[in-house]
């Protein structure tokens, strides 16, 4: 599932293809658990509309409106948005294993999994939204609303701190990975990320969260915020589906300690990497380098 490095990147690296630009038609898939709203609304709300910002809260996208309308995105497990044109390996690849050959992918013609096409006034590229699982989310927000899936969300993961992470786990008695994946604690954080700062901060990711020390939050918090940063300045993790909008991979993949690296030997100790479920949820940990 894209996280929050994977969210910012989609962000930044889509902006230019949606801000300024007016929407001279919308196409739909059929009605399905994706769309929060319906396919004919969506139509009658977008058509004729222009984009004027796109912000990012947690892991949703938020596509600001002319009419001070918003459109909410969420990718989802396997959602992708890119351009028209984009060209990579993996972009249509997702749990179908329906990839295209690079030079037929410039000419792509959206399939029954490209649930939104947006075709704009200046004639451009135009700008896809894909699932082939159909977990992501599609909702239009009226001027002024908002919805429960964001007013939940806790402070953004980017600004995390170790007193936010103290004080969400006094008298919790969760395990630390799973109160750092609650996005009303800290919104963002995804299953990559948490076990990858959980082993830089040395805390093991079964630990009670209510008995985390001060001191711990501390470090978690920092290599946190650390992680996420360089996720995003490598483009973030390609492991399964994320591709970029622009059909690049990220890199970040590359650098990771522990994440699904069960068996192999830790980067710093030579420790063999264990995998846990916890909360349903599977974890990556050294149990040398881990208290």
């Amino acid at each position: 599932m894209p996280e929050l490095p994977e969210v910012e990147t989609t962000r930044r690296k889509i902006a230019p293809a949606l801000l300024g630009r007016r929407v001279s038609s919308l196409a739909t898939t059929r009605p399905s658990y994706l769309f929060l709203t319906p396919p004919a609304e969506l139509k009658r709300r977008l058509q004729g509309r222009t984009c004027t910002g796109l912000q990012r809260l947690g892991k949703y996208l938020l596509a600001e409106l002319d009419d001070q309308s918003r459109l909410l995105l969420h990718l989802g497990m396997t959602g992708q948005i890119f351009t028209e044109g984009s060209t990579s390996l993996r972009l249509l690849s997702a749990t179908s294993r329906a990839a295209l050959a690079p030079e037929e992918q410039p000419a792509f013609t959206p399939d029954r999994h490209t649930h939104l096409t947006f075709t704009f006034a200046d004639g451009g590229p135009r700008v896809f939204f894909r699932d082939t699982r159909k977990f992501g989310k599609v909702l239009w927000l009226a001027p002024g609303a908002s919805d429960e899936r964001l007013d939940k969300l806790g402070p953004d993961a980017l600004l995390a701190s170790g007193q936010v992470i103290f004080q969400g786990s006094r008298g919790r008695r969760v395990a630390i990975k799973s109160l750092l994946l609650d996005q009303s604690l800290l919104a963002g954080t995804g299953n990559i990320y948490a076990d990858e700062a959980l082993f830089r901060a040395g805390v093991r990711p079964n630990r009670v969260a209510g008995k985390v020390t001060r001191a711990q939050c501390d470090r978690m918090a920092a290599q946190l915020v650390k992680v996420l940063q360089r996720s995003i300045a490598t483009g973030g993790s390609s492991i399964s589906d994320y591709v970029a909008p622009d059909g690049q991979d990220g890199a970040f993949q590359d650098e990771r300690m522990v994440y699904a690296r069960q068996g192999q030997p830790c980067k710093v100790c030579g420790t063999k990497i264990k995998r846990t479920v916890i909360g349903q949820r599977s974890s990556h940990w050294c149990p040398k380098c881990q208290a």
